[in-house]
């Protein structure tokens, strides 16, 4: 189990390293700059360059960027909050999306798992159908299309829920069942696949032979083994549902850090791509690699 987990270790590493040359390089061959415009003086923006060190070549710029990252600097935005540095943006917005994407997730869990087991339990009955129809339904919509739909009926039509910022527990209904109807139904579209897959294995004819209830077969024995093919989806879940955050907390005027990725992109705010581009990769490649690790603790009887 240690030898897996230092060998994770290693290429989750060599994986950030992979992500931050790669954005470095890509964001360089991306047409426009933070100090291009059509009423910006060109010596002005040969002072910024030169200023920044963006007028030296780009192994250098990158030299510099990869020692000043060791170092904990991931420098100043320019454009998005000018005179902030980049760690003090990702600490100061990431709590919210934090919290966002930790709700949607947990709505997902707690509710799409029992719902893919139950369509397993009823398998062929009308609940089981309905539950395919609208699994197949929501996993076709975007996050976005279905959180303007939310917006739409909810905040405009009927008036329930406030449409924008966090100023409530109310306000945070809309945005995080946006970001967690997709994972939901996914999540519960994969159980019930790998339940019905259990269900016909000779340990659950067993039990059922000794007379154990079916909850208890389902829930006890059944669900273990179908679990894993469901963890092993967490990590690209984790991943659409931080991605859809992006989309979402524009939508809702949400200060978070999403809405600051996204102004950054627009902007040509070279140090903010950078740092946001990081902050994510390294926690998405986190979540796989704890992923990982708990196949072990789930079912022991897997060699990793």
């Amino acid at each position: 189990m240690l030898k897996y987990a230092l060998r994770r270790l290693v290429t989750s590493l060599i994986t950030i390293f992979l992500v931050i040359t790669l954005t470095f390089f890509l964001m360089q061959m991306v047409p426009g700059g933070p100090f291009l415009g059509e009423n910006v003086n060109p010596k002005i923006t040969e002072r910024l360059l030169a200023k920044y060190g963006y007028d030296q070549p780009l192994l250098i710029q990158y030299g510099r960027y990869l020692k000043a990252m060791f170092q904990g600097d991931l420098g100043y935005s320019m454009v998005v909050k000018s005179g902030y540095t980049v760690t003090e943006v990702i600490l100061g917005s990431f709590p919210t999306s934090g919290k966002l994407g930790f709700l949607a997730l947990s709505v997902a869990l707690v509710i799409g798992i029992p719902l893919g087991v139950f369509a397993a339990m009823k398998h062929g009955t009308v609940f089981d159908r309905t539950f395919i129809f609208l699994s197949s339904l929501f996993v076709s919509i975007p996050s976005f299309i279905m959180t303007i739909v939310l917006m739409l009926v909810f905040a405009s039509w009927l008036k329930l829920l406030p449409v924008a910022y966090l100023d409530s527990w109310k306000s945070y209904i809309l945005p995080v069942s946006g970001m967690a109807i997709y994972p939901m139904f996914h999540l519960g579209r994969l159980t019930r696949t790998t339940m019905l897959d259990a269900v016909s294995q000779d340990y659950i004819v067993t039990a059922r032979a000794k007379g154990l209830s079916t909850g208890k077969i389902m829930f006890k024995h059944a669900l273990r083994n179908a679990i894993i093919p469901v963890i092993t989806s967490l990590g690209p879940t984790i991943a659409g549902i931080m991605t859809g955050s992006f989309v979402v907390e524009k939508v809702f005027a949400i200060d978070g850090m999403g809405k600051y990725f996204v102004n950054s992109i627009s902007s040509r705010d070279y140090p903010l791509i950078m740092g946001t581009t990081i902050f994510y990769g390294a926690l998405l490649i986190l979540c796989n690699y704890v992923v990982d690790l708990l196949y072990g603790v789930i079912d022991p009887r897997i060699k990793l």
